[in-house]
């Protein structure tokens, strides 16, 4: 049915109503599998939604048109539908902005049963190829409508030329209820002239630094331009007030936010772009990207597509880095293991147990790169910050790096030359010395297999905090620092007894006590974490 210039049109891709406008636009018999493009995503493509006829409809000579156009599509996604749902919409020429809104319905589940949540986003005339050049935005399901013109888009979404030809929206159902989910998409095409292109604005690869020197910075950042509340001026603003010395921006599925940074960084703060990728098998950091770089999100672990992306981020010079691995909503456990990263978030925002969960595995994995003498995995923490009362910079990294460049920072926490700090007050120095050798955080000392090793950390900022010295054998020793917060623990091993030596620093146990990491019971075994260092390695030499 259409009024002045509005249709709607019933799309049922389940239970289509015969001879009914659904049975036109897209039944159950018109809908076909993505045997391609989406490298074996599970996906449907619905009927496509023309606005071609009545563009063309205006006789030679006439003028350009303008005005709007709007189409409606409704329909319902049984239980069990596939990760994504494309919608293609065929656009004709003249078209100024294109807007789309979306709902669906929310209805009563029984308790611990998820209920309906669905994702939206869009691809442009140059297709929906996984990987390919047709992303025009996500938002997820933080917003419920989105426009695209030449001259400006909503945040999440890439301003440009709304060409001619077929674009897809896509709908992304990751939780549907017992009942189905019922959608509506509204579809409106605006005629005219396009305006003038939007400006990028890319932030610097460098800033000033200290030259070869510790930097403090949170690797995993969210603003309106995903689902995090904050402008980027108040993310910008609250790195400098947590003392860091450089951020990464990393909004879910989108790079929207890349040309937007370069008026925040500075001399002083280091803005460095990314994305968090957001699959169904888990989330993963892609940290130093180049300005503008997105990376594609739409597969699962069985789908083999992981791979294939991890060395897109590492072609531009950035790492890969799975994301709060344990976080336990829906889509965000890591299921594609370990080979293809180059560190692990151990360390999400304020300290929980699926962190104590991501401590063991990551220690595991340390443990079995020792034994195979394959690569091992360096540890991060970050604030994951969206919106307060979440705090920016808690934890944070601190990276020993050449500069502060993008290249130095991912090059210093590829090679494990870092530690995690709940704030800036927080302050560690760790050494292992022995034949006259020293070595830091993520290097090797290589000693006699007897020769006395001593392990030392200097810490600052951590009142009534407690070390622990943990090696592949479990913890070996802990010690408590004063009222103060400051201190220093000496131990001593060798490369006999200890492969690696790693340190934590915990807070108090809620009842004032320092916790003591081997008993068993009940009762959490030490307190908070303070401090985290990734770790020093021994390796025997012969007589």
């Amino acid at each position: 049915m259409c009024r002045d210039g509005h249709c709607e049109s019933h799309v049922n891709i389940f239970e289509p109503e015969a001879g009914g406008d659904g049975e036109a636009n897209g039944s159950l018999g018109r809908r076909r599998l993505l045997a391609a493009g989406v490298a074996g995503a599970a996906a449907i493509t619905l009927a496509p939604v023309s606005f071609a006829e009545a563009a063309d409809s205006t006789t030679a000579g006439a003028p350009p048109k303008t005005g709007e156009e709007t189409r409606v599509i409704t329909g319902l996604l049984p239980t069990g539908v596939a990760d994504f749902v494309y919608l293609p919409v065929e656009v004709p020429r003249g078209v100024q902005k294109i807007a789309v809104s979306y709902s669906y319905d929310k209805p009563a589940v029984p308790s611990g049963t998820p209920g309906n949540s669905c994702d939206i986003g869009v691809f442009d005339e140059r297709g929906i190829e996984l990987g390919g050049r047709g992303f025009r935005g996500w938002s997820g399901g933080f917003r419920t409508s989105f426009e695209i013109s030449n001259s400006e888009a909503t945040p999440g979404y890439l301003p440009g030329p709304v060409g001619r030809g077929t674009w897809h929206i896509v709908l992304g159902p990751y939780q549907v209820a017992p009942q189905g989910l019922n959608y509506r998409v509204q579809v409106t095409l605006t005629y005219g002239e396009p305006g003038p292109a939007a400006v990028r604005n890319f932030p610097p690869r460098r800033a000033k630094g200290r030259g070869r020197a510790w930097y403090r910075g949170d690797c995993h950042l969210h603003t309106v331009h995903s689902d995090g509340k904050r402008q980027p001026a108040e993310v910008a603003a609250g790195a400098r007030a947590a003392g860091l010395d450089f951020m990464v921006s990393t909004d879910h599925n989108t790079s929207s936010s890349h040309g937007v940074w370069g008026q925040y960084a500075d001399s002083e703060l280091l803005i460095i772009t990314g994305e968090e990728v957001t699959t169904r098998n888990g989330h993963w950091l892609a940290l130093g990207l180049e300005p503008g770089e997105w990376i594609d999100w739409r597969y699962r672990n069985r789908d083999d597509a992981f791979p294939r992306f991890a060395r897109q981020v590492r072609r531009s010079g950035g790492i890969v880095v799975p994301a709060h691995m344990y976080c336990a909503y829906v889509a965000s456990q890591w299921k594609f293991g370990f080979e293809d990263t180059d560190a692990t978030e151990v360390w999400t925002g304020p300290w929980t147990y699926d962190d104590e969960h991501a401590i063991s595995t990551w220690d595991q994995k340390i443990g079995e790169a020792v034994r195979s003498g394959g690569h091992w995995v360096p540890a991060m923490g970050n604030s994951d910050a969206h919106s307060e009362p979440q705090v920016i910079g808690m934890p944070h990294n601190v990276v020993l790096a050449d500069d502060l460049a993008t290249d130095s920072i991912m090059d210093g926490i590829r090679a494990g030359r870092s530690y995690i700090a709940e704030t800036s007050a927080v302050q560690l120095t760790f050494t292992v010395s022995g034949d006259a050798r020293q070595a830091g955080i993520g290097e090797t000392l290589k000693v006699s297999a007897d020769a006395p090793v001593d392990v030392r950390l200097d810490v600052k900022g951590v009142p009534n905090g407690t070390v622990r010295f943990i090696t592949d054998e479990g913890q070996m020793h802990q010690e408590s620092v004063g009222a103060s917060g400051e201190g220093t623990v000496i131990w001593r091993t060798t490369a006999s007894l200890a492969a690696y030596v790693r340190a934590e620093v915990r807070h108090p146990m809620a009842d004032g006590t320092p916790g003591q990491g081997n008993t068993m019971g009940a009762a959490l075994m030490f307190g908070p974490m303070a401090a985290l260092t990734n770790p020093v390695f021994l390796k025997k030499t012969g007589r």
